[in-house]
C-alpha cells in the first residue's frame, strides 16, 4: 500500500464526512487536506490520490478555494490514480461527470467511478465511499 492524500473542501460537512468515510476505507493511513494545505509538489509523494468537492452553484466545482488547487496540482497529476467524491443538494451530477472528463483528459486513471451523495453520505453513499477508500489503498 502506498501513500494517499484525500483533498477535500466542505461548506456544509457533508464532503467532510465523506473525506473521512474515504480514510476510513483507506485503513486510516491517509493524510487529509483541506485546499490551502495542499500543492502541486506534494502530489508527487503519493501514488494515489483523492479529491473531494461538493457541487455549487449551477454544479460546478467550489471557486475560491477548491478549483484553483485543484487546476494548480492537475498537471502534476498525469499517469496518477485518482478518486472523485462529492456531495451535492440539486441537479444530477453533471458536476461530477464534468470533472471526471476532465482528470481523464488531463492523463489521470480514475480508480473507481465517482462517488456522490446527496446530503450527508449515509447508506449506499457511505458504503461508496469506504469502498473508495479501499480501492485507492489497493494501488
Amino acid at each position: 500500500m502506498g501513500k494517499i492524500a484525500i483533498v477535500y473542501w466542505s461548506g456544509t460537512g457533508n464532503t467532510e464526512a465523506m473525506a473521512n468515510l474515504v480514510a476510513e476505507g483507506a485503513g486510516g493511513s491517509a493524510d487529509l487536506f483541506t485546499p490551502d494545505q495542499f500543492s502541486p509538489d506534494q502530489a508527487a509523494g503519493y501514488s494515489a490520490l483523492a479529491f473531494g468537492c461538493p457541487s455549487m452553484g449551477a454544479e460546478q466545482l467550489e471557486e475560491a478555494e477548491f478549483e484553483p488547487m485543484f487546476e494548480s496540482v492537475k498537471p502534476s497529476l498525469g499517469g496518477k490514480t485518482i478518486g472523485l467524491f462529492g456531495s451535492y443538494g440539486w441537479g444530477d451530477g453533471e458536476w461530477m461527470r464534468t470533472w471526471a472528463a476532465d482528470c481523464e483528459d488531463a492523463g489521470c486513471s480514475l480508480v473507481c467511478e465517482p462517488v456522490i451523495a446527496c446530503g450527508a453520505p449515509e447508506g449506499d453513499a457511505a458504503d461508496a465511499c469506504r469502498e473508495l477508500g479501499k480501492a485507492l489503498a489497493a494501488v
